[in-house]
Parts: C-alpha cells; sequence; structure tokens
C-alpha cells in the first residue's frame, strides 16, 4: 500500500517515476519549465556549453526572460541580455520575451500559461516558488543546477518536509495576501521553514484571490522554504483555463498526510503588516509602525505588480496626491497589466497622484534601477526583501508592504494605515 503523501511528495513522485517519496529522499525528477533571467541564464548558458551540451532538452520548456536589468540600465546589463538573447536565438527557444513582451518572470509566465498544476519548475531565481499558487512544485536553484537541467531535462532534489500553515477566519479591511505572509515570516523567522515545503491551507485561503495566492508562495522563500504551496481548486482551474498551453495534473495532500508541524492563525486577528529593515520577519501591524517619515514609495514586483495590486493603490490614491517629499513609482509587472491598467484609467489616478510610472521591470526591487536610494532615504515598497543595501545605499532602509498600505504612506509622507487616507 502506497504511504499517505503531502501534494509535495506526490509532485516529486510522480516526476521521479516513483509510486512514492517520503521526505529525505533523493530523487532524479524530471522538468517541466526550466528558467532563468538576465542575472542568472548568462551563468548557466557557460556552464551549458562546458558541459559539451549541444541542444537544450526541449526547446519549449526552456524559457528565458530579462527582467532585472531591463530595459537595459548599462552596458554590463546589456551585455548580460544580448548573451541571453543569442543563446534564445541560437536555440530556437519558443518562449523568449524581451522589450515590450518582457515582464516580470514570475508573473509574466502564470499570465502566459506556461506553467500548469502539477508542474515541477526550477528557476535560477530563489522567487520561483511563486508558481506554487497553481498547485505546482516550484523552487529556486543555482545557474549549475539551471544549466544542467536545460540539457538534460531533469534536477536533482531532496524531499522536503512539509509544515502546513491553516489560515482560519475572515480578513478584515485592506488585509491582503502580502499581510498573511509577512504575519507569518514575522511568526516563524526567516529560518523558520528553512528546506521544508510550506503548504498553504484554510478558509481563508480558499477565498484569496489568484493574485493573492502568487503574493503568498512568492514569498515562502522568504522564510526559507524549499517551495510554497496551495492545492489547485476551482479558482486555480478557472484562471488556467483557456491560459494553460499544457495538459495539467491536479495533486492534493492525503488527508493523512504526515506533517512536520501544523500552523494554525486566526485571519480576523491580523491587521496590514509592515515589515521594518532589514529582515522580512521584523514585522508588526501598521497600527503600531510609529511615525516614521519616507522619501520613496514602490508598487510593484513579481510580489505585487498584478492588476489587482494596480487597482488596491488605486483605489488609496484615488483623489490624493503624494506628499511631496515621496517619490511614487509604479510599475505594472508585465505588458498584459500595464495595458489592464492603462484601460481602466488606473494611470491617471497615478499620474494625477503624482506618480512615477515605469515600464514592466524588477528595477529597484533589487537595487537595479528605476528608483534606487540614497543614504538615509527610507522607501515602503511592495517587493519582497528589505535586506541592508537591497534598494540602493547601504544605510537606506526598506520597509515591506501590501499595495494599499505602501500607497497611504505616498500620500501620508510616512508610514499609514490605508483607512487613515482612503477611509474604511
Amino acid at each position: 500500500m502506497t504511504r499517505a503523501m503531502t501534494i509535495t511528495e506526490k509532485i516529486l513522485a510522480d516526476h521521479a517515476g516513483l509510486d512514492a517519496v517520503s521526505p529525505g529522499d533523493l530523487v532524479n525528477a524530471r522538468v517541466d519549465v526550466a528558467l532563468g533571467n538576465d542575472i542568472t541564464a548568462p551563468i548557466a548558458i557557460r556552464e551549458f556549453r562546458e558541459l559539451g551540451a549541444q541542444k537544450v532538452f526541449d526547446r519549449e520548456r526552456v524559457i528565458l526572460v530579462p527582467d532585472h536589468f531591463t530595459p537595459a540600465k548599462d552596458i554590463k546589463s546589456a551585455i548580460q541580455v544580448k548573451t541571453v538573447r543569442e543563446f534564445a536565438m541560437e536555440q530556437e527557444l519558443v518562449h523568449w520575451y524581451e522589450g515590450g513582451e518582457s515582464g516580470v518572470e514570475h508573473a509574466l509566465l502564470p499570465e502566459k500559461g506556461l506553467v500548469v498544476p502539477g508542474d515541477l519548475v526550477i528557476g535560477a531565481d530563489s522567487h520561483t516558488c511563486t508558481y506554487g499558487a497553481l498547485g505546482a512544485f516550484a523552487t529556486g536553484v543555482g545557474s549549475t543546477d539551471l544549466a544542467a537541467a536545460m540539457a538534460t531535462g531533469e534536477v536533482w532534489l531532496k524531499v522536503p518536509e512539509t509544515i502546513r500553515f491553516v489560515f482560519n477566519g475572515a480578513p478584515g479591511p485592506w488585509v491582503e495576501g502580502k499581510d498573511l505572509v509577512l504575519y507569518t515570516i514575522g511568526k516563524i523567522g526567516v529560518d523558520g521553514a528553512l528546506y521544508q515545503a510550506m503548504e498553504f491551507t484554510g478558509p481563508a485561503i480558499d477565498n484569496l484571490s489568484m493574485a493573492g495566492r502568487f503574493t503568498i508562495c512568492n514569498m515562502a522563500i522568504e522564510a526559507g522554504g524549499k517551495n510554497g504551496i496551495i492545492a489547485p481548486d476551482a479558482k486555480t482551474l478557472a484562471y488556467v483555463e483557456g491560459r494553460g498551453l499544457r495538459k495539467h495534473t491536479l495533486f492534493s495532500s492525503d488527508p493523512d498526510a504526515r506533517y512536520i508541524k501544523t500552523i494554525v492563525f486566526d485571519c480576523s486577528q491580523i491587521e496590514p503588516q509592515v515589515a521594518f529593515p532589514h529582515l522580512p520577519e521584523n514585522t508588526r501591524p501598521v497600527s503600531q509602525a510609529g511615525d516614521v517619515p519616507i522619501h520613496q514609495v514602490v508598487i510593484g514586483s513579481c510580489t505585487n505588480g498584478r492588476i489587482e495590486d494596480m487597482r488596491s493603490a488605486a483605489r488609496v490614491l484615488k483623489g490624493n496626491k503624494a506628499d511631496r517629499r515621496v517619490r511614487l513609482i509604479v510599475i505594472p509587472a508585465t505588458p498584459l497589466v500595464w495595458r489592464q491598467a492603462m484601460a481602466e484609467g488606473l494611470f491617471g489616478i497615478f499620474l494625477d497622484a503624482g506618480a512615477v510610472i515605469s515600464p514592466p521591470t524588477c528595477g529597484p526591487c533589487l537595487g537595479g534601477h528605476m528608483g534606487i536610494l540614497a543614504d538615509g532615504e527610507r522607501c515602503v515598497a511592495t517587493t519582497n526583501r528589505n535586506f541592508v543595501g537591497r534598494m540602493g545605499h547601504a544605510k537606506s532602509e526598506v520597509y515591506l508592504a501590501n499595495p494599499a498600505v505602501a500607497a497611504a504612506s505616498a500620500v501620508a509622507g510616512k508610514i499609514a494605515h490605508p483607512a487613515d487616507v482612503a477611509g474604511k
């Protein structure tokens, strides 16, 4: 009789051609998608050639998206993109996105149907875990692992233990997926799920939009997680239908699956969160933020750059103007989000508020461009990391929050609750 398994274990067993796996097992697994970007892919390409490989294992499943320093911010970044572009052309890759077709990779791939439920996805970027929101196993790897996967279509993995997070209750006003994951990281710490699968369940997760689910799984890595995952349901299937380019497989955890631990939260007790410098675990409710003047707000990234995030920010910014001491930067994550925001009139709201609207890019999230911080400057960002020097100068500070809190802070000139600017 096959042992009871979690959704993560089932996907790994399926892709390793095994009836069952257990935490700690080492498996060689088939890869559905191998992803690289303009920072990590050049190294993978070099290692691919050193392996003596001539052709990628599947030109439809190796996906390259230059998004971190693009549009190219300097000569070095232009050379990085040139290296990736030439490889994509040489290998005749089907899914190569640049310029007006490019977007922040972890928003772009689901949007284009390139990841479906049941997939095993590796990416040379730590936030590859985003795709767990679709019921896929997705994890970040190093560039050398990506090189091997590009050549063979396989990856070597250790099966992780799983922590089950149960979110009960109904979140209150202005509480979004970002707040649930920040609250979680605040409770368990940045190493609280080290090399463990984070399985998110419960009524509050069921009621979240796909955008909120992507946000939660995106930040599993900020707790040290190997992957974040949510079992697919009707919302998942509605998102994938008409979008998915391949047949999907639905997995779910067995009722008697074994977890290393189960952690239960009451979402009715969670208010909008802010992660203070310099770790995502340094969270507190926005009502306890105190008087923190700011100089910049960034709304975007693979964490919160989707159309729902744009709408959330616009709801707060409508009829308001950013404080004259604050630079407000809005970055729709993909061309489709950009087009939707423009069509819905959100750009008018942002421009009236004094915002700069950027083309899709990771940009300031990693201190790349489009909003670098100077010595002593503070930024409220909807991004995923607030490490020392993450967005610029080593003596700058980044505060993580949801789009509504970020927008309210831009108007107030300091960290603020959305209700203080937009009402209940």
